[in-house]
């Protein structure tokens, strides 16, 4: 990874695309764990600021560092290498990413599946399945960025600071995270599934 590759031909990347390009792909490959960076340093061996400065770009990595980080991972370098062209961009139903409560459905019974690689692009997507009496109004959100929801079945109320916007099968919404906003689904004997997505991701 030291190695300046842009003299080693015209089609050769420059040193800060390749280790940008690296470092996103150590914060997936890291995320697909559910590891933090903490949990990633202790088994790697390496410090958190390193890890830190690694997936912002900011880090040259020598390879006794990568095959320390391959380990913590526990993948071959050689993964951990593979260019970023080759990384997954489709995801196929039964290869969702379960979100909630690491991966096991939360005491409310929600269930969030993430629809888009991983959370390194500049929006997320997910599945969302809301059981009967849903309700978050006792902790709404409130955050940076924008939401776009569609609802698939069923029915999904959504408050925007307050005021309520019922939305029913084939319906969608385009709003500001910034607005308190909280969401309930109101029928007493269907589930309500939607596809969220948010700009940039929340996770």
């Amino acid at each position: 990874m030291s190695r300046d590759s842009s003299k080693n031909g015209t089609n050769a990347l420059p040193v800060e695309s390749m280790l940008s390009d690296f470092g996103a792909r150590l914060r997936t490959l890291r995320k697909e764990r559910q590891l933090s960076t903490e949990r990633l340093a202790e088994a790697a061996g390496v410090s958190v600021g390193l890890i830190s400065q690694i997936e912002r770009g900011r880090g040259n990595p020598s390879f006794a560092t990568l095959a320390q980080l391959a380990h913590g991972l526990q993948l071959p370098v050689g993964q951990l290498l593979e260019p970023s062209e080759t990384q997954k961009v489709v995801v196929r139903k039964d290869e969702r990413r379960r979100l909630d409560n690491h991966g096991v459905v939360s005491g409310d019974g929600e269930r969030i599946e993430l629809l888009t690689p991983d959370l390194n692009g500049a929006l997320e997507a997910n599945w969302v399945v809301t059981p009967p009496g849903y309700d978050t109004s006792a902790t709404p959100y409130r955050h940076n960025g924008e939401e776009f929801g569609i609802v698939l079945s069923g029915t999904k109320d959504v408050f925007l600071d307050g005021v309520r916007h019922r939305l029913e099968a084939g319906d969608s919404i385009r709003y500001a995270s910034t607005i308190p906003h909280w969401y309930a689904n109101p029928s007493d004997t269907e589930e309500c599934t939607a596809v969220w997505v948010s700009t940039p991701p929340t996770w």
